[in-house]
């Protein structure tokens, strides 16, 4: 019993562990893409998250593809534009 219960929080801890590197990896490329600091990609993460009601971390993952050359859904696409200008310096109103 102890031993599942164990093997099951291992495994808890090695998915937030690839999570977070997914997320730190999309935050890198929106960086690149908007030319912002990192905390300003963060937020643009974040907002395309709940703008879209997607999970974080799966937005990260089309991030990622995106940046390789494959599709961002729509949705993420035009969030992803909108959240960049956001946060762009000087701030667009």
């Amino acid at each position: 019993m102890e031993n599942e219960r164990l093997e099951g929080e291992c495994g808890q801890l090695q998915q937030a562990v690839t999570s977070h590197a997914v997320i730190d990896q999309a935050i890198g490329v929106v960086v690149v893409l908007g030319k912002i600091p990192p905390e300003e990609a963060w937020r643009v993460l974040r907002d395309i998250s709940q703008r879209t009601n997607t999970k974080l971390a799966t937005v990260a993952q089309h991030v990622l593809a995106f940046a390789q050359g494959g599709e961002l859904p729509d949705p993420e696409r035009t969030e992803l534009h909108q959240a960049i200008s956001r946060y762009t310096w000087p701030r667009t109103t």
